[in-house]
């Protein structure tokens, strides 16, 4: 349930920047999700459908780009990345870890129509 959050924030976020830029339409939107944030994309797009209808963001395509979770153990500084569940240290089997990536959830881009671009393909 946490996607429809989540993808209303992006729909605020987007509907803010494409007024900005004056765009008359928002056509895509480039979405980074970090594998932690556990989000599930058809989720998203779900509910992008429903809740973006009636607002310029209707019908933009949304693009994600997956971040891979990586982690830095604070006992012995080695760096590494996760495969699946949260692991112990793959150095010293310490515990004490901090995220280097993969919990992101942003909106990196929006690709947008303006009037000067309308009625060309």
């Amino acid at each position: 349930m946490h996607e429809l959050a989540i993808t209303q924030a992006l729909l605020d976020v987007a509907i803010r920047h494409a007024a900005d830029a004056r765009a008359t339409r928002v056509t895509e939107i480039h979405v980074v999700i970090g594998d932690l944030a556990s989000t599930v994309d058809d989720c998203v797009i779900f509910y992008w459908g429903e809740i973006s209808r009636g607002t310029i963001c209707e019908g933009a395509r949304i693009r994600f780009e997956r971040v891979p979770a990586r982690m830095r153990c604070d006992d012995c500084s080695t760096e590494f990345g996760l495969t699946g569940g949260l692991t112990p240290c793959t150095g010293c089997g310490g515990v004490r870890l901090r995220v280097l990536a993969g919990d992101e959830c942003r909106l990196e881009s929006l690709t947008v129509q303006t009037p000067a671009q309308e009625g060309t393909p």
